[in-house]
């Protein structure tokens, strides 16, 4: 406490002395024990207050040795089992953990990682991923004003994350420990093969093999493609000491819908150490997105012509430009176009009521708007003779599907009957009409979903004339043709909005995360918080089965069937209050990335050593590394001093004696008849 403190408790004593004295013994008659009794209690009221409006703290100082971290990180994946360095690891770690010397001179703290960063307990090397560089970060954050050492175990061979050779900060030196066996083996290995996750049934799809070589003599080496026992493409590659890698690129087959599987095979004469690498497994899902387009018109119009070549730039799509009378059946066909119907469009519209097929309707000036009248009871029309030219605005509101906005306000207005055309249910406006300046009620552009079926309308003729304003305006059809696109597409797709949805692929590697997600929607279509979601997943080969709950997050549900062995897996998804439900499936290949290597990755391990002023060291010298850091004396332990000030009495037991004083000073004078 400070003099001055000291001084106001002093005071504050006298002061409480003599207002106690002057109230019960100065003014007194009879001086017995009761006043002085009843004197003490005021005396130690007031102090107490005094004391709470003084607070005085007393200061304490200590002194405290901190020690420099010694963080000792030790790679916890399956790739050091691999290398079958995993007892030597265990050795190590051991080894450092308890030596004295360390211990005295550092604050030797224990950490492992694999695709995550633990605080040590045990190693089990049983990681599917390395991530290196987070290991880098979360020092950094456990550490942020500190100069330490890092002893890092591990083989150097990460799988995903960052490069980590920069990562390390530069007051941090890193000693890495190098695990695995050093010594080149002559290795042939598909390291990596590019390809699109989705193909078009009947279309050719690219991949992209790279193969490595580890060696110093020639070898011949033969490259498959295989999907089951048949081999798709076979190519012969000779690998020398200057040529370690090669890349093919061949063009593969859809030819079945659904996911198809196969393998890059690299193979030789030669002993290899590690042939887990000459295999990888590759999958592709084939989709039939092919749609059939019937453009009907019983007139000639340029409309016709810019239609096809828009939708046809799509190579999933084919137009076939048809009258009325030419259609006999509509069973080959995905999407109608019906272009300005009059009346030869009735026996076709009468076909299209059983068929169901949904419909892009554009009307014009030629368009007979009492037969769609009675043709739909999605809009009304009531029109005029007179012809009027109707300009478009976009509308922001539109969600039926993502658009940009091309332009549609400066592109040419497109003409159709005079009149009015009123909305009556379940439909969407893309684009309102305009004359000139002046907005009008009419829809330019519209989409209607009930149920299953989606149907289209254009209010107005000349659209081709938009086609030709996106080239002048962007020297490309593109924009257009991608609007066009998104409309058929729209129209070619029959699903319906469900309660229940599910994402997730149709094959992972294994050792990737396996994540599948979910969204569960009231009737309302509103995202339900509360929906109790379940997965039953079922191995079809073993028939083994195990269900799952899904953790809620941030408008989904997720879960995580991390650990899945290779194999086709089938599961179904359930909402246990409302019993809805989703079933699917996917494939797991059979790829362990950790099972890819032959040696520890040697180069990186001295990079990341020579840029934070470290030294790379060895199973066999690990006793070296350990002198070296009790003997080096960039890192010496800090005296600390601690102040530590607390209240002299705590608050809360001085209102606990005010109370009491208090109490029992009214409950005598009470007593005695002094109130």
């Amino acid at each position: 406490m400070t003099a001055s403190t000291i001084l106001l408790l002093v005071l504050s004593a006298f002061a409480a002395f003599g207002l106690s004295f002057y109230q019960y013994l100065f003014k007194a008659k009879k001086k017995g024990r009761l006043f002085f009794f009843l004197a003490f209690l005021r005396f130690t009221t007031l102090f107490a207050i005094f004391i709470l409006l003084i607070n005085p703290v007393i200061t304490t100082k200590d002194l405290k040795i901190v020690k420099t971290p010694l963080p000792v990180v030790v790679d916890n994946s399956q790739s050091i089992k691999e290398l079958g360095a995993d007892k030597v690891t265990q050795e190590l770690t051991e080894k450092f953990l308890s030596n004295k010397g360390l211990k005295d001179k550092y604050d030797v703290q224990f950490y492992t990682f694999s695709d995550g960063f633990e605080t040590g307990d045990s190693l089990n090397f049983k990681g599917k991923q390395t991530h290196i560089d987070q290991v880098a970060q979360n020092l950094k954050q456990l550490y942020r004003n500190s100069s330490y050492p890092v002893v890092m175990l591990t083989d150097g061979n990460q799988t995903i994350g960052n490069d980590y050779i920069y990562s390390f900060r530069e007051n941090t030196a890193v000693y890495p420990l190098v695990l695995g066996d050093t010594t080149t083996f002559l290795d042939l290995r598909v390291s990596q093969v590019n390809v699109n996750k989705y193909a078009f049934l009947k279309n050719k799809f690219p991949a992209e093999v790279f193969l490595q070589y580890n060696g110093n003599k020639t070898v011949n080496a033969v490259f498959n493609i295989m999907q089951g026992n048949t081999v798709l493409h076979k190519q012969n590659i000779t690998f020398t000491k200057d040529k370690k890698a090669a890349s093919v690129n061949i063009l593969l087959d859809a030819g079945r819908v659904g996911v198809q599987t196969y393998r890059a095979v690299l193979s030789s004469s030669e002993t290899e150490k590690n042939k887990y690498n000459n295999v990888k497994n590759f999958a592709v899902e084939v989709i039939d997105q092919r749609s059939e387009v019937a453009l009907i018109s019983s007139i000639n119009h340029p409309d016709l012509s810019a239609l096809k070549r828009s939708i046809e730039t799509n190579q999933q799509r084919k137009v076939t430009i048809l009258k009325p009378t030419e259609v006999k059946s509509l069973q080959d066909y995905n999407v109608l176009i019906l272009y300005q119907p009059d009346a030869s469009f009735k026996q076709l519209l009468e076909l299209n009521k059983n068929a169901g097929l949904n419909t892009l309707t554009i009307t014009g000036l030629s368009t007979d708007f009492n037969l769609l009248n009675q043709a739909q009871n999605i809009v009304s029309f009531k029109m005029t003779s007179q012809k009027e030219d109707y300009l478009a605005d976009l509308e922001s509101g539109f969600n039926s599907f993502s658009v940009d906005n091309i332009g549609f306000e400066q592109f040419p207005p497109l003409q159709n009957a005079f009149g009015t055309a009123t909305l009556k249910s379940n439909a969407t406006t893309l684009l309102q009409a305009r004359i000139r300046n002046v907005k009008t009620d009419n829809p330019l552009m519209f989409f209607s979903e009930s149920g299953a079926s989606r149907n289209a309308f254009i209010l107005g003729e000349n659209i081709w004339k938009w086609r030709m304003e996106t080239y002048l305006n962007s020297k490309s059809f593109e924009q257009f043709d991608i609007f066009i696109d998104k409309t058929i597409q729209y129209l070619a797709s029959n699903s319906k909005r469900k309660s229940l949805v599910v994402n997730h692929e149709s094959f992972y590697n294994s050792g990737e995360v396996i994540s599948v997600s979910a969204q569960y929607f009231n009737k309302n279509y509103e995202f339900d918080e509360n929906a109790r979601l379940t997965i039953q997943l079922k191995n079809k080969k073993t028939n083994s089965s195990k269900t799952y709950d899904f953790l809620k997050g941030t408008g989904e549900y997720k879960v995580n069937l991390d650990g899945l062995d290779a194999g086709v897996y089938s599961f179904t998804v359930n909402e246990n209050t409302s019993k809805t439900s989703y079933s699917g499936s996917f494939e797991v290949l059979d790829f362990e990335i950790e099972k890819q290597f032959v040696n520890p990755d040697l180069t990186r391990l001295q990079q990341v050593a020579a840029n934070t002023s470290g030294v790379v060291y060895y199973p066999d010298n690990a006793d070296k590394l350990i002198d070296a850091l009790i003997n080096n004396d960039n890192y010496k332990a800090v005296q600390k001093e601690i102040t530590k000030k607390s209240p002299l009495i705590d608050w809360v037991w001085l209102l606990v004696m005010l109370s009491v004083t208090l109490a029992a000073e009214w409950f005598v004078r009470k007593y005695n008849g002094l109130l």
